[in-house]
């Protein structure tokens, strides 16, 4: 990896903060194989582009729906490969059809969680009855 200094490049920091994330979230998903810096400054610093947050922002909204760091990593490579003009096209079908999978895998647990939600607010809604009646019992 080149060591320089770019002005479109971002410190972890930066690139934390963009995503709304910690910096020891960021290293994570490095240690993981989900992110890596484009490159390093002279000192050795981790630098990021614009790209590599919205990988993180990707990484972020899987994570709620229970996808494991492999199958992260699966969309990811799928992700790249259709980003890679040079792909050639049966490397582009498969990843078409990784990521067909896992969006319909992913809408099944939105759905899931959907229902999972709506019960959540029908207990919510059961204690504060339950919070209004005691205090008119006084």
């Amino acid at each position: 990896m080149p060591r320089v200094n770019a002005p479109d490049r971002m410190q972890i920091g930066e690139v934390a903060s963009a995503a709304g994330l910690s910096l020891r979230t960021v290293r994570y998903y490095e240690e993981m194989g989900l992110l890596e810096p484009v490159e390093r400054t002279r000192g050795g610093f981790r630098l990021y582009t614009a790209e590599q947050i919205e990988r993180l922002r990707l990484i972020t909204e899987l994570k709620p729906l229970g996808f494991t760091v492999r199958e992260i990593r699966e969309v990811l490579d799928a992700h790249d490969v259709l980003g890679d003009a040079k792909a050639r096209a049966p490397a582009r079908e498969r990843a078409a059809a990784t990521l067909r999978r896992y969006a319909k895998e992913a809408a099944g647990r939105v759905e899931d969680l959907r229902a999972q939600a709506s019960r959540a607010e029908q207990a919510v809604n059961r204690l504060r009855r339950r919070a209004r009646r005691a205090r008119t019992v006084r």
